[in-house]
This record gives structure tokens, sequence and C-alpha cells, in this order.
């Protein structure tokens, strides 16, 4: 039996978004910055589907598309914690924005590392007042977390896309990409304590970008808007090749509409375990949903989303941005 994922109202809520933009992380932070219920404090960067640097490029020219140049950005973790880096330049092309032509940008991040200045605001901010959305590898709150196991207290929730089950894997036949890049940044994250919702392959593949549900966007005709469509055009083909799909699944963006619409999403609380060692399954999520281990739950496992919905409300939001 699944659990309704809850509707209680969650405004207002400030975020820091821990990303590696790819495309669908550029859709995630700009529904974020559509969205009045949501105070984004910064966007940490982390290596994952390019190289850091590139990310933190990436993100600082998002910010100044949108106008928000008053969001700083923190470089974080060049490589996973105890693995070789691994890159998705075959989905998001060499810059990771592959359809963007974004010009180069003025906004540069800031000094100091994202897990230093995570542990800093999380000492300093009220217990709770955080909420972490994470879009890519987990190396930044993993660091944050072994150098102040005290903040995982202070956290609110992390929200984050990874894992597969149903699905099975996309870079293995059993990881998903963001937990296979750094399994062992997934594995401390997960046994940290911290309010963790995930959001698998398993929802991720529910909320297909075909062309029907991308006109709407398309029609809008905003500078913003016309490079969200040729961004996900050019992420949709790797998806459209290997699943024979209408087109790509929208990963990263489900994360930010769980948080403006639970009531869209269903799921289950369960215990999740991530792979570390078994050469076939590394970064493998394991998901006890129906208990059969006895060990205690410690995520909300999103399964479902009326993608329809989160679609058209996607679209409305998208509108908002010039």
């Amino acid at each position: 039996m699944m659990t309704q994922a809850g509707s209680a109202s969650i405004i207002p809520r400030r975020i820091v978004i821990d990303t590696d933009p790819g495309q669908d992380d550029a859709v995630a932070i700009l529904l974020a910055l559509a969205s009045p219920e949501l105070t984004v404090e910064a966007i940490t960067t982390v290596a994952g589907n390019v190289p850091v640097a590139l990310t933190t490029k990436n993100a600082c020219a998002l910010l100044e598309l949108a106008g928000r140049t008053d969001i700083p950005v923190f470089g974080g973790a060049a490589r996973p914690l105890h693995r070789a880096p691994i890159s998705a330049e075959h989905v998001h092309g060499e810059t990771g924005m592959a359809g963007a032509d974004l010009p180069e940008p003025t906004l540069r991040s800031q000094a100091i590392d994202a897990a230093t200045w995570l542990v800093d605001l999380l000492r300093r901010e009220p217990e709770g007042a955080i909420t972490l959305v994470c879009l890519g590898p987990m190396t930044n709150l993993a660091l944050a977390l072994s150098h102040a196991p005290d903040i995982a207290a202070r956290i609110a929730g992390v929200v984050a896309m990874g894992g597969a089950q149903r699905e099975g894997g996309n870079i293995t036949p059993t990881a998903e990409f963001n937990f296979f890049v750094d399994p062992h940044a997934a594995r401390i994250v997960m046994h940290s304590g911290i309010p963790i919702t995930l959001l698998p392959l398993d929802v991720t593949h529910r909320a297909i970008a075909t062309p029907a549900r991308l006109a709407p966007i398309a029609a809008i005709g905003s500078p913003v808007t016309d490079m969200v469509v040729r961004m996900l055009g050019a992420e949709d083909r790797f998806e459209k090749q290997k699943y024979g799909w209408e087109g790509g699944a929208l990963h990263d963006p489900l994360t930010i509409g769980f948080l403006l619409w639970p009531e869209l999403f269903s799921g289950r609380d369960c215990n999740v375990e991530i792979e570390v060692d078994a050469p076939l399954c590394v970064g493998q999520s394991v998901v006890d949903l129906w208990n059969v281990t006895n060990r205690v739950p410690n995520a909300l496992w999103i399964n479902d989303v009326d993608s329809d919905a989160f679609y058209s409300l996607l679209t409305e939001r998208l509108a908002l941005l010039d």
C-alpha cells in the first residue's frame, strides 16, 4: 500500500541547491527562482555531469540569465570521496549545457568552498531553517557532515534526485548516475539521520518531456523558455535512443516540484542502503520497500507523480521568468 507524500503547507522554505548543471539541473534552478514559496540562499556546485569548473560556470550563467546575481555560488568538490571522477558529456554535451547557448558569465563563485560554507551556514542559522536540495552527487554534503557531524541535526531535510529500484540503473544495470559517481558520499548522507526524500528514476521516468508537454513551454516565447526547450531537446536525444521514449525524463526539477506541490507525489517511508563494495552493484540503492530487513526507515522513497499536473505547473512558473 502506497502512502501519500503529504500536502501540508511548506511556505516559506529556505533552500540551498547543490548541483552539477546539467540541463535538467538548470530547469530545476529556474523553477526554484520562479517560485515565491522558496528562497534560494545559494547554489553550491559539484563535479558530476561535467567537471566542477564547468558546473560552477553554468550555475553563474543561469543566475545571470534569470537576473538573480544576488544569489551567491560556491564551488565545491572536484572529485568523489574515494573514486576517480566520472562525468556524462555523452548526455549533456561538453559544457554540460548543450542547447543553452549561454554567454560567458561575469558572475564569479565565492572564494570559500561549498562544504566549508555549508558548515558555517548551518551553524549560524536556527536549527531547521535550511533545506538542502541535492541534484548531483552528494560529495559536498558528505564532506560537510564528515568535518562537522553536528550539522546533521540542524538541517530541516534533504530532497535529492538519486537512486533507482524498479527502473534499474541509467549508468550501470543497477545504479543511477548520481549515486554511482559517489556512492560513499551517498552512504554517509543516508546514514546521517537527516530527514531525506529521494526522487529516484522510478518517479523521474514517469515525467517524460513529450512534445505535447513541451509545446506550451515553447509557446511562451521568452528567452528563458526558448533556452529550456533547446536544452531539453539536446538532452532528450540520448534517452530517446536508449529507451525509445517520445522525449527525455525531467529528472532534477521534480525535487523542486516536490517542495512546491507535494500533493502531486506519492511514495513510501523505507530503508535505503547504498552499495559501495560489490563490483557489479556499486552505487546501487537497495530499497527495503516491504520492511523485510527490519532496518529503520531513513528516507521517503518517491515512486509516482501526476506528470501532467507537474508539467502544467512548471509551464506556469517558467512563464514568470523574462
